[in-house]
């Protein structure tokens, strides 16, 4: 019952609410539009849209359009140089949460001077404080996966050394964030169920994790209530705008969550999956560690456990009491069955199980501190058996 809380973001959420940005106050006169490297936002026309609103609103812009899924330092210093040369005051994330952490990233370097890898804390950064000003960020989110729009976190990978590490701080908090679940009715039902289980374990761990608290706590457990109940559904029809918005909902949540609370050690396993080889999507990456991962912890925090299988929709009280912490990880591989996503192995990434100690210390040396925020603490050889069960 000792916590800090402090979200400064103002959520524009529903479907239809892109529209509403045209009443917002903008905060800058020239923004820089950052997306991806791919034309989704293009052909489906949500850049048009919005550069119609900037119009409107006699706002400039310049458009950088190289953003990967796994987003790399050199386009995020690529990414402010280019601000920097066009003046831009203010920065926006068109797209998924690649897009929005690199948006992030880049308004920090606008001001600030060295590398980004100076301010970062962990491997081989520097961990520097950020002493100038931070471009205002306006995040529009196109996927229901990261939670980026509703918290200061940003993660980027350092492509020379694979060290893939999240950063953060109060300024890298959007100033206002549009969720629109219209945008996310074109997402591909194998990427909506990526990025839904990204959502739920952002919940998962932010529940599990020692600086858990009341209010995250209770956005966690709701969070991992609307997953459970409706992702299946928008994987099975993306087209289903009720399931869309609730699954929205819960993804804005989850990175209430990861204001307040943390990710755990899952997701520093994961980065080190997916920054030696960056063609495997986060999401997936996590689904492949989870029931070796959430097997491992059922025993550390039982009551836990209960309360996110009893979220998930499972009645505890018809179970054996010694069996129901492990009743979520069942419920848990029954979702990823519904959701069609239970057979991804690392294999199918080039992942050899050869990897697995390097992959280990890689995740330990990188996103160590999430290890000090695990309910139990660790050691190397632990997450190597972690990471070992889990392959396929």
């Amino acid at each position: 019952m000792n916590f800090n809380y402090y979200i400064p973001t103002k959520i524009l959420f529903g479907p239809g609410k892109l529209n509403e940005l045209e009443k917002e106050t903008l905060p800058g006169r020239k923004a820089l539009i950052v997306i991806s490297s791919g034309n989704s936002m293009k052909k489906n026309g949500y850049l048009d849209r919005l550069i119609q609103i900037l119009n409107k609103k006699g706002i400039e812009y310049v458009i950088f359009d190289k953003i990967l899924p796994n987003p790399i330092k050199s386009h995020v210093m690529e990414g402010a140089e280019i601000a920097k040369k066009e003046h831009c005051d203010f920065v926006i994330g068109l797209g998924g949460g690649s897009s929005i952490d690199s948006a992030k990233s880049i308004a920090v370097m606008v001001k600030n001077p060295g590398d980004y890898w100076d301010y970062v804390s962990g491997g081989s950064g520097k961990g520097l404080p950020v002493k100038n000003e931070v471009l205002p960020i306006v995040a529009i989110t196109t996927t229901a996966g990261t939670g980026t729009e509703a918290d200061p976190w940003t993660v980027i990978t350092k492509e020379d050394t694979n060290e893939k590490i999240g950063f953060g701080i109060p300024s890298t908090f959007p100033t206002l964030s549009v969720v629109d679940p219209e945008l996310m009715l074109t997402v591909p039902s194998h990427l909506t169920a990526y990025q839904g289980f990204d959502a739920l374990f952002h919940s998962t761990e932010g529940y599990i994790a020692k600086i858990a608290n009341p209010i995250s706590d209770a956005f966690a457990l709701k969070s991992i209530e609307l997953i459970a109940k409706y992702l299946p559904i928008c994987v099975r029809d993306g087209n289903n705008i009720e399931a869309r918005t609730q699954v929205a909902l819960a993804n804005t949540l989850s990175g209430l969550v990861e204001s307040i609370s943390s990710c755990t050690s899952e997701h520093s396993m994961e980065h080190a999956l997916s920054a030696n080889h960056p063609n495997l999507p986060h999401g997936a990456g996590l689904i492949m560690l989870s029931e070796s991962y959430y097997t491992f912890f059922a025993s550390k925090v039982p009551e836990r456990f209960i309360n996110m299988a009893k979220a998930m929709g499972v009645d505890v009280d018809a179970i054996k009491e010694e069996d129901r912490p492990m009743s979520f990880v069942k419920a848990l591989v029954k979702l990823q069955k519904d959701c069609k996503v239970e057979n991804i192995k690392m294999s199918d990434y080039d992942i050899s199980k050869d990897e697995i100690a390097n992959l280990a210390e890689n995740a330990r040396s990188t996103m160590g501190g999430l290890f000090e925020i695990d309910p139990y603490k660790l050691s190397l050889e632990e997450t190597i058996e972690i990471m070992t069960k889990a392959y396929k």
